[in-house]
């Protein structure tokens, strides 16, 4: 039988009151949630915004290649999410089933998010090889640091509001470290591709560390954190599961279209700064940094705002302001030639808005999943969050294989040497049209889609009952 919220009560009453649990416990679980995403959020960042630039001009590799690549890498992700989910809910020890797997996939992680960023001699055949090999190393890694750690969420507290500061504060530590691998990356690759190695050195070391460090911090509540029943479930008796829980596949919904339209502005953000908008590619990496600083701010305020007038509401104002940043993003023009640094306002406030609508990405899914895994009597979190990133990670690569090879056929031209993370290139009418397009419209109606799943959602009041 599970074990259900007996283990969550002392914790939830020590985050609600504080007669029942010092105030600095409350602000250790927090603190420490929030690291753990830091490792893997990092790794998302540098590997979203760069990963593509790096593949078509440090590594030299056609942007046919460079998608596909990008396909293999979310492919073998999501493919390992079911199976690591499965040993994760039926992994026994006394810190729980989630903090073993976090803990011996943090070296790995690092090792693997350094080696990523490594060049190897020989023709595109050899690298494109290694590529594929580190891609299933760090995948591997990262989702058994990820996954497990995305369960606890669920198995920490039954209550909605904490809940939801759990997910602000995971993902604050997210784009936090992320910020931190922009910054970076804006010192390091100044000087060209070579600085790729060097960011992958210093982001993997700040990965290990981090998650190690969360390890530590969330050992004494995960002790006491629910457990899953530990039943063993056939694949069809999953599929079956998840499809009788309607709340699961809203959420998921929800999940794919909103990321599918992040993850897409990230991997054609530097191209449409550098290519489309003519930013100095030393200024465009820069530049990234505003994303992420409005992203931290939006997280803080669709979890005040979540937690007043609810979730399905903050989802709402936030994709607004998205929807209206990618539309605007089609009609701004290059900047010019000038050096006139003014020119540069309209691309920042943009870019601000962007992160401040989309960090409901983050936030509204993961806050909306414990909900839907309540619907199911057993609890399984591991099994539901294994299944949410897997279809995000399925979905997510087919389409970044379809962005690149699009974007070879639309004529766009790889860059030969790189000035700084990328080279400006005077690109086709075609490339440049189509780049606008996955920043700007394909995004928006992704999002407009989201909201449209979510109509239906019950409960729209459950902030009220549990804050």
């Amino acid at each position: 039988m599970p074990k259900h919220y007996g283990g969550q009560r002392a914790i939830c009453s020590g985050l609600t009151s504080s007669a029942a649990r010092p105030e600095g416990s409350r602000r250790r679980l927090m603190f420490s949630y929030g690291l753990g995403d830091a490792g893997t959020g990092l790794a998302a960042t540098t590997l979203g915004f760069y990963l593509f630039p790096f593949f078509t001009c440090a590594a030299g590799l056609p942007a046919l290649i460079a998608g596909n690549l990008l396909l293999v890498i979310k492919l073998w992700d999501g493919i390992n999410d079911p199976l690591i989910g499965w040993m994760s809910d039926h992994t026994k020890s006394r810190w729980g089933p989630r903090l073993p797997w976090m803990f011996a996939a943090a070296l790995p992680l690092g090792i693997s998010l350094t080696a990523m960023w490594w060049v190897p001699e020989g023709d595109i055949t050899q690298r494109t090889v290694y590529y594929v090999v580190m891609a299933i190393l760090l995948m591997t890694a990262y989702t058994s640091v990820n996954l497990p750690f995305a369960a606890l969420s669920t198995e920490l507290t039954p209550n909605t509001a904490i809940r939801t500061r759990l997910n602000a504060a995971r993902f604050t530590g997210s784009i936090t470290a992320g910020t931190m691998g922009l910054l970076v990356a804006s010192l390091v690759l100044r000087e060209g591709g070579g600085g790729y190695l060097l960011m992958g050195q210093i982001t993997g070391t700040i990965a290990a560390v981090a998650t190690l460090l969360c390890c530590w911090g969330l050992a004494p509540y995960a002790k006491k954190a629910q457990r899953p029943s530990g039943s063993k479930e056939p694949l069809l008796q999953q599929l079956r599961r998840i499809r009788s829980n309607s709340r699961f596949l809203m959420v998921l919904g929800l999940y794919l279209l909103l990321w599918f339209g992040l993850q897409l502005m990230q991997v054609v953000a530097l191209i449409w700064l550098v290519q489309v908008i003519h930013v100095p590619a030393s200024i465009a990496t820069l530049l990234l940094l505003a994303f992420n600083i409005a992203a931290l701010a939006g997280l803080q305020l669709w979890s005040v705002l979540s937690n007043r007038h609810g979730r399905i509401k903050a989802l709402g104002w936030g994709s607004s302001l998205w929807i209206t940043a990618c539309l605007l993003s089609m009609a701004i023009s290059p900047i010019s030639e000038s050096g006139n640094t003014t020119a540069l306002v309209p691309v920042v406030g943009l870019i601000l808005l962007v992160g401040l609508g989309a960090s409901t990405a983050y936030l509204i899914p993961w806050s909306l999943l414990p909900d839907a895994i309540d619907a199911d009597p057993t609890h399984p979190a591991g099994l539901y969050t294994a299944w949410m990133i897997f279809g995000q990670k399925l979905i997510i690569g087919l389409s970044m294989s379809v962005f690149g090879t699009l974007l070879q056929l639309t004529g766009y031209i790889v860059t030969k040497n790189c000035d700084g993370a990328l080279s400006f290139v005077q690109q086709p009418a075609s490339a440049l049209i189509f780049i606008r397009l996955c920043m700007g419209l394909i995004p928006a109606v992704l999002v407009v889609l989201g909201l449209v799943v979510m109509r239906s959602w019950p409960d729209r009041g459950a902030h009220l009952h549990t804050a």
